[in-house]
């Protein structure tokens, strides 16, 4: 290479711990740099201590830049959680996404200011907890209430006061899982309780109608109380339906510019080819050296600029290959020449190193975000909150589809964790509704059951008091002449005209239950149950 270059004393390198002391940056405080190069985030209230990145000399200024421009992406979405608490009525609604915030807090590329968004949101961790604590008090107050009602004697009333409870509990909000469940059960050992002291208090005929009926009550609340997650079907095909973009990629080619180029170099080299001929051989060499390294600095000026960073790297190897082939050109163009060529290669070697940067940066951070994401599903995929954890799982869905790419050698891993999580709480509501819907057939039959023995238990009524009429008729008119055989006569036909008048009643009742059984039985067996508990 014809190139003159003038020898320069290299100037001493920095050091890493150096540089980093020479840093001035918002919130540095919370971070450390260690002489292997491990930028550290100190623990920050309830946020451990970690290492954000690996920092070189060569790199350091660029990685700082762009995790530091991360922060700035962490701070909005920290400010939407915030917008949102402070917009929302029901803030326990927000659970979900203040451990999603907490955990993304943990595991972000990103350094600023840490400490104010974690004092924050350690604030609205506080509501929470006082807002949890209110709605286990109230639902406290109800177990003790289920408590003293499981004694009771009023068998009427606190069947519906129980009820009532019950409708009670639905409106009271979140409470965490295990204490939740446990004044639940508590609540039912106490109807329990109840409900066999008072099948047990019932000894006549109506014993079995009525624990009969008590056990289809509490499978129609229990029915009832399900009956809205009916219509999430709905809601899980439309999630289905969303399910439609997963990676969106497209690069631009530059054919105009292409074209363009290709139209002006080939004027260029009609002119030089003209002007070969009033130059000596070597004057025509240079100036042929001279119009084809022009032709690679403007090659390599077309593309210092591209984004297509394995293509064009490439392509400026095979331009330098080509210009050491070059022979030399006039000296009072080489270094400005020069300049142009290797000035376009530096330019988009720099621009290729702070892309890589930052894209790691991204698959970092885009990384920690749906790892969130990924431990919320796997939180939610015991819950029996079917409607809540639905919506939460369709939600979860959507953030998962606003998040970019992450590290290759996570991808696959983290998908089959979030879809695997995903998967177990939808099959396990699938078999909840189709267990509500056997519990339904199974009623229902008994009910159809009831009503046919109710008819035929009227027909054996009116054969009886048939029996019986035909057996007072016989008596008067077999009565023994006596001073009491006026008296008994007016009896005798006392009790058979009673006695029709129960065998009409019991045809018109056994007329109506007859039709009611053709068209509704299920409506004859309610009437049945009401009859009975009145």
């Amino acid at each position: 290479m014809e190139e003159i270059t003038q020898q320069h004393e290299t100037p001493a390198q920095p050091t890493l711990q150096s540089w980093w002391e020479s840093v001035s940056f918002s919130g540095k405080e919370n971070y450390t740099l260690g002489n292997d190069g491990q930028l550290l985030q100190k623990a920050i209230g309830s946020l451990k201590e970690r290492t954000i990145s690996t920092l070189s000399i060569d790199t350091a200024e660029i990685t700082l830049k762009a995790l530091k421009d991360k922060f700035s992406e962490v701070e909005n979405k920290f400010k939407e959680l915030l917008n949102e608490w402070e917009s929302t009525e029901d803030k326990l609604k927000l659970i979900g996404k203040v451990e999603r915030m907490k955990d993304y807090l943990q595991h972000t590329s990103a350094i600023g200011m840490l400490h104010d968004l974690e004092k924050s949101l350690s604030g609205i961790e506080d509501v929470i907890k006082s807002l949890t604590e209110e709605n286990y008090k109230i639902k406290e107050a109800l177990a003790k209430e289920a408590d003293v009602l499981a004694d009771s004697n009023t068998w009427k009333e606190t069947t519906q006061a129980f009820k009532d409870l019950a409708e009670k509990w639905k409106h009271i909000g979140f409470v965490d899982k295990h204490r939740n469940d446990e004044l639940w059960n508590r609540i039912e050992a106490a109807k329990n309780k109840f409900y066999d002291r008072k099948r047990q208090n019932h000894e006549d005929i109506n014993k079995e109608l009525l624990q009969n009926l008590d056990l289809k009550m509490e499978m129609v609340e229990k029915a009832e109380k399900l009956a809205a997650s009916e219509e999430w079907k709905d809601t899980t095909e439309a999630f289905h339906n969303l399910m439609e973009e997963w990676k969106k990629t497209g690069r631009t080619i530059h054919d105009k510019n292409e074209e363009l180029w290709h139209r002006f170099i080939t004027a260029k080299n009609t002119f030089f080819e003209k002007k070969k001929a009033h130059f000596d051989i070597i004057q025509q060499e240079q100036e042929a050296n001279l119009l084809a390294k022009t032709t690679l600095a403007e090659k390599a000026e077309s593309l210092k600029d591209s984004t297509e960073w394995a293509i064009t790297a490439q392509a400026f190897t095979e331009l330098m290959d080509q210009w050491k082939k070059i022979g030399r050109v006039p000296l009072e163009k080489a270094d400005e020449l020069w300049n142009r060529f290797i000035g376009s290669k530096e330019h988009f070697f720099n621009n290729k190193k702070q892309h890589t940067e930052t894209l790691k940066v991204t698959l970092q951070d885009n990384y920690a975000q749906k790892m969130a994401l990924v431990k919320r599903a796997e939180s939610l995929q015991h819950s029996t909150h079917w409607r809540e954890a639905t919506d939460e799982m369709i939600e979860l869905m959507e953030e998962w589809k606003k998040i970019g790419p992450v590290p290759r050698e996570h991808n696959n891993e983290i998908w089959e964790q979030f879809s695997k999580a995903r998967k177990k709480f939808f099959e396990r509501k699938d078999a909840n509704r189709e267990q509500r819907k056997q519990m339904a057939e199974k009623h229902k039959s008994q009910r159809i059951e009831r009503a046919h023995t109710f008819v035929k238990q009227l027909e054996e009524e009116i054969k009886e008091e048939k029996e019986r009429l035909d057996d007072f008729k016989n008596s008067i008119q077999n009565i023994t002449p006596g001073r009491k055989a006026e008296e008994l006569r007016q009896h005798l036909e006392k009790l058979i005209t009673q006695t029709e008048h129960k065998i009409q009643h019991k045809l018109a009742k056994l007329q109506d239950a007859a039709k009611q059984v053709a068209e509704n039985p299920e409506a004859l067996a309610d009437n049945i149950d009401n009859e009975a508990s009145a």
